[in-house]
């Protein structure tokens, strides 16, 4: 798009301009403002709008309270979730892991969240804080001169063209990954190149009392899983993930591999069967990615933006949160000091890339045919702590004895070394 015309309108400078309105994005922009700096969020479609990932870790707790919001999520129709529990092939239901047995706080209990309304009370939350906000406005591109970025070139509803400057630039703009695909630094994870189907039923059975609410894995052949979560309204969310060639073996019509597969795990057919189905069958695929840098001059990279993991035990929207959080303390501190350089980011880039990694840890080894959680527990009874502390988000500490009972199971994958700051990987 040519932004070299007359009807260009440039706006005065802000301090920081997000590129994307989600979790991530209205988080960082939460704190940013609420330290005193001018921001401007822009965010390309309307709220609400749907988006997948509704399940979330006791740990988003923290943010989640930090920003404000707990208080209306208290008081929100969200369904309450105390546990996620897992389902064999067989139909075989795992003891639960009941998080407040291991975590004295009411942070243990969390929500099954419909994104429409939480996305919407995050950016709200946002805009009261001070963010100026503008939605139906695209991103299109970076400004970049003089070895850094320095705002964005977006689009609104009406088709004007607009110049937004600033010293800094957060690209939360979520899996379309605004940043990374024109720069091309998108690094898939070979190993988790899965796909996954999903849609919605009204009226399936829930498990009664404290298991209500919990998010269910249940395993499909070949290390595939179906999840279940419960929502508001009587809806449930649920999908399945596998490899390509296990789902699309017969055919590649969605619907027809969702009822063809709910049949191979009974919890899962006998749940589903006083349900009916509702809306489209979605589909997405290759999503576990991270990308080269997280950040370069002018420009940090936050939440689905910067990587994204394999959804198995839902830790999206929690590292979104924290990731939020965690770019905003940098960003802080890079706008005092006048230095947006890439530097200033290398230690956010280290902290959530060590989160990252150790969920990641723990997914390769769910992936793994040698590995149980049942057989794992009784094995190394006294790590069941150190993984329930993966369950719920508590990611940034020293899990290594974790790993190294794990290891005795599935072989580990080898640490990613990109996710670095640009200068620091020159």
């Amino acid at each position: 798009m040519n932004f070299g015309d007359d009807r260009l309108q440039r706006h005065d400078p802000f301090d920081a301009v997000i590129v994307g309105g989600g979790p991530a994005g209205a988080t960082a922009g939460a704190f940013l403002a609420q330290k005193g700096w001018r921001v401007l969020l822009l965010e390309k479609e309307r709220f609400p709008r749907y988006r997948i990932g509704e399940s979330l870790m006791p740990y988003c707790y923290f943010t989640l309270e930090r920003l404000g919001v707990i208080d209306k999520i208290k008081r929100s129709h969200f369904p309450r979730k105390y546990s996620v529990q897992f389902v064999s092939t067989q139909g075989t239901v795992s003891t639960p892991f009941y998080f407040f047995e291991h975590f004295s706080h009411e942070a243990a209990t969390t929500w099954q969240v419909l994104r429409s309304e939480f996305d919407q009370m995050l950016l709200d939350n946002a805009r009261e804080k001070g963010v100026e906000v503008r939605e139906g406005t695209r991103a299109v591109e970076t400004i970049d001169g003089q070895g850094a970025v320095a705002g964005v070139r977006a689009v609104d509803g009406q088709g004007r063209k607009h110049e937004f400057r600033a010293p800094l630039t957060l690209d939360a703009s979520g899996r379309e990954v605004f940043s990374m695909t024109r720069k091309r630094w998108k690094v898939r994870d070979p190993s988790l190149n899965k796909i996954a189907i999903w849609t919605y039923y009204r009226a399936a059975l829930r498990d009664p009392g404290l298991d209500e609410g919990a998010t269910t894995v249940a395993y499909l052949p070949r290390k595939g899983w179906f999840w279940y979560i419960p929502l508001p309204e009587d809806r449930v969310s649920v999908g399945i993930v596998a490899e390509k060639e296990y789902l699309y073996r017969n055919t590649r019509d969605p619907q027809a591999i969702f009822q063809s597969e709910i049949g191979t795990n009974p919890w899962i057919r006998d749940h589903l069967a006083p349900g009916r189905q509702e809306g489209r069958y979605w589909v997405t695929g290759e999503y576990s990615y991270r990308s080269r840098y997280c950040a370069s001059n002018g420009l940090v990279l936050v939440g689905d933006a910067f990587a994204f993991l394999d959804p198995v035990f839902s830790s999206g929207v929690f590292l979104a949160l924290r990731g939020g959080e965690l770019a905003a303390e940098a960003a802080d501190r890079a706008l005092a000091s006048g230095d947006c350089s890439a530097a200033m980011f290398d230690g956010y880039g280290k902290e959530i890339t060590r989160g990252l990694e150790a969920m990641r840890k723990l997914v390769y080894a769910f992936y793994d045919e040698e590995f149980s959680f049942r057989a794992f527990i009784e094995r190394f009874p006294q790590l069941r702590g150190d993984l329930t502390d993966c369950l719920i988000g508590n990611l940034f500490r020293d899990l290594q004895p974790l790993f190294d009972g794990v290891a005795e199971f599935a072989a580990p994958p080898e640490p990613l070394s990109h996710g670095k700051a640009l200068i620091e990987a020159r």
